[in-house]
């Protein structure tokens, strides 16, 4: 099934969608940018879940590229997938655990029985991943994963960051991807 992709501006944290992606830190504890906001919206029932989580089966945090799903307390979705991104680096190539972010929080979604998500651009804030190259990798991650999801829309909170997006989409259009 192919999967609708949609680019949405505005505040992730407002959107309705089965499953809100969080771009967390590896601690889960909150931090800035989306996860802050994710924190301070979602409420105490996801940092009540996370560190029962923490205390259990991530004693270390979550590494980078990897995922883990909690309920979603006060945002207007379903559950959030809490994943890490990497710190952008021009002498190391993270690509593959960007685009595993992406990849693991789908096929996370899929077990979960959802069709709808909702993605910020993971890594391109206070990891300093480059919006350009962060929205190619994210749409080419997102248009390559065999889903059950219906849509997963991206969710970008200002006007640069809704460009990349919008070129990396129709990128990925011009190469074949078809949307539904």
């Amino acid at each position: 099934m192919t999967t609708h992709i949609a680019l949405f501006r505005g505040d992730i944290t407002e959107f309705e969608a089965d499953i809100i992606v969080n771009a967390a830190n590896s601690s889960l504890l909150g931090g800035g940018g989306v996860d802050g906001a994710i924190h301070r919206v979602g409420g105490p029932e996801i940092i009540a879940e996370i560190q029962r989580i923490r205390e259990v089966k991530l004693t270390d945090g979550l590494p980078a590229g990897e995922v883990v799903s909690t309920n979603a307390g006060n945002l207007p979705a379903k559950w959030v997938i809490h994943t890490v991104g990497p710190i952008f680096d021009t002498d190391d190539d993270r690509s593959a655990t960007l685009r595993s972010c992406y990849t693991e929080s789908m096929d996370l979604a899929d077990k979960l029985g959802a069709f709808t998500i909702a993605f910020p651009a993971i890594g391109a804030g206070a990891y300093g991943w480059p919006i350009e190259d962060a929205a190619r990798l994210a749409i080419e991650s997102v248009a390559s994963t065999a889903t059950h999801l219906t849509s997963a829309t991206f969710v970008l909170h200002d006007d640069d960051a809704y460009a990349a997006f919008y070129d990396a989409l129709e990128a990925a259009i011009s190469a074949g991807y078809t949307q539904k």
